[in-house]
Formats: C-alpha cells, structure tokens, sequence
C-alpha cells in the first residue's frame, strides 16, 4: 500500500507528460506516413505556439488569444509546408530532410532574436492552472484533463480519417502516393490538411505542457520534440495508435525515473538518494534503442517486404 501511495504521484503525472507527447508524436507520424519525411521543425512550431500565447495573453484577454494563438500555430505549419516542402515535392529525400533541419534552426533563432534568449512565463490559464487533489495527493486540473482530451482529439482524428473524404484521400497518399495522383486524388491539399491537423493538435499539447512547465524559451521545443519522435519510432512510425501509445509509456517510464530515488527512500529500499533521476532523460532513447534492435519497425508498425 505504501509502495503504491509514493508511486501514484509520478503515474499520474506520466501519463499526463505522455498525453501532451502524443499530441506532439501525432504530428510526426501523420506527416511520415504521408511524405516520408521527418518534419524536424514540429518540436519547434511546439515552442513558437507557447511563445505567440505569451505575448497574445499579455494586450488581449485569455478567451481570446487561445483560439488565435492555435489559428497563427496552424497557419505557422501551412506556412513552413508551402515554403519549404512543397517546392522540393519532386526533390531527392535528403534534400528534403536538409530543408526540415534548415527550418527548426531558422525559427529557434527567430525567436533567439525575438525573444532575446530570456525565459518568458507563460500565463496562468484559469480552471486548468487550478490545484486540485486527486487520490490524497494536490496537482494541476491540467494533469488530470489532459489524458482524457488526449483520448477524445485521438478518437476524433481516427473517426476523421476513417470517414471523411479528406481522410479518405490520406489513407489513399498514405498507401501508394503515385497512385493515388494518378486516381485524381489532390495531393496538396491532403499534405495541407496532414500538417494543419498536425500544427493544431501541437498547439493543444503546447498549451497543456506550457501550463505544467511555464517557462518558455528558444530551445523549450527541443527535448519535447525529440521525445515525442522518440515515442512515435516507439510505436512504429506512421501509426497513430502506435504514436499515442509509445507516447504514454515513454511519460510514465520518464516521470517513473524522476522520482525513483524519492519512491525507493520512502520504502526503506535505499538510505538516501542515489540521482537516478538523472538518467530519465537517457531511458528514453535506451528504450527507443533497444525496441529498435529487436524491433526495428515498432511495436505497432507494418512489416515491409521488399519487391525483387
């Protein structure tokens, strides 16, 4: 009983992380199984959308500056696809990947020039910033919520591509991309549609991370990105389920980790703290590195056979 008392905390807590990794992995995974690409700049359209609330929140209220904060995201991530992906469309794959590259540094040192370098707080959102306590314990509405909208925006996306027309023609691209050109299916519009989808669940998971972790900086985008691609290779790129999936298991693991020391201690299996939370961080791609060996498609991806 004791055991499980110190744990709750840090579960909770992962799979509140792991929810707002999804939200993130989701938009890495919907633009691979369509271009295979590795949209490198995600993590950072992330970090612009905790930036635009900050000084949205600062000349006009909350109401107001959350939905415009999401539409300037989504209009950030149509913007990055037009300029930088879509004349390279035709272009050899590296070519494409050296442009995602170009344009992660591109805006982490836009808002370097921006911003300065300083640390800007992120505003306190009512209802969600508030303390409440859950199984004895006091957190944030916010780590409580977000698992579940996790789950309804996850729900909403698959009943989106499963039976829309739009969804429909992803599915098509997704499969055999020449082929389904050649069947009329407008290709630009479904790449459009995959990173407007994509930029908008990142702006949900900017404002659910941000809320837990307000400090925002250049840079804030870098470790949450990388971890959310992480959780997408973890559950077999180009597969939803997959991404949300890997995305939780990587947050509890990581919360988990972060306070072992404090779990062991509290039940007299260790005197004193030992750091093992600094390995955290390093599990993750541990992990990753392991179930890639045995693995090497992730745990839900499709095998490829290729064709002689």
């Amino acid at each position: 009983m004791e055991l499980l008392k110190s744990v709750l905390p840090y579960l909770i807590s992962g799979v509140s992380v792991g929810g707002q990794y999804a939200l993130i992995a989701i938009g890495y995974t919907m633009v691979y199984g369509i271009l295979r690409l590795i949209n490198f700049a995600h993590g950072d359209v992330f970090m612009v959308a905790g930036l635009i609330m900050v000084y949205l929140a600062a000349s006009m209220p909350l109401y107001v500056a959350i939905p415009l904060m999401i539409v300037l995201t989504v209009a950030l991530g149509f913007a990055i696809e037009r300029v930088a992906y879509k004349p390279l469309r035709n272009a050899p794959r590296m070519s494409v990947m050296i442009s995602a590259i170009g344009v992660s540094y591109l805006i982490q040192n836009l808002a370097l020039y921006i911003t300065g370098g300083l640390n800007k707080n992120y505003p306190a959102i009512p209802w969600i910033s508030d303390k409440v306590s859950i199984f004895g314990m006091e957190t944030t509405r916010v780590t409580v919520i977000t698992p579940f909208l996790t789950v309804i925006l996850v729900v909403a996306l698959v009943l989106l591509i499963n039976h829309t027309k739009i969804g429909m023609a992803m599915r098509a691209v997704s499969r055999d991309f020449e082929t389904a050109q050649l069947m009329g299916v407008k290709i630009n519009n479904v790449i459009s549609a995959t990173f407007i989808i994509g930029t908008f669940l990142a702006a949900v998971g900017s404002m659910l991370y941000f809320t837990n972790y307000p400090g925002v900086v250049p840079t804030s985008g870098g470790m949450p990105g990388l971890k959310a691609f992480v959780a997408a290779v973890f559950g077999g790129i180009g597969s939803i389920p997959g991404a949300v999936i890997g995305a939780f298991i990587i947050g509890i693991c990581e919360s988990i980790i972060k306070g072992l020391d404090t779990i062991l201690v509290v039940n007299g299996v260790i005197a004193e703290q030992v750091g093992f939370s600094t390995f955290s961080d390093a599990f993750t791609f541990a992990l990753l590195i392991v179930v890639l060996v045995f693995k090497p498609t992730g745990l839900f991806g499709e095998k490829t056979t290729d064709k002689v």
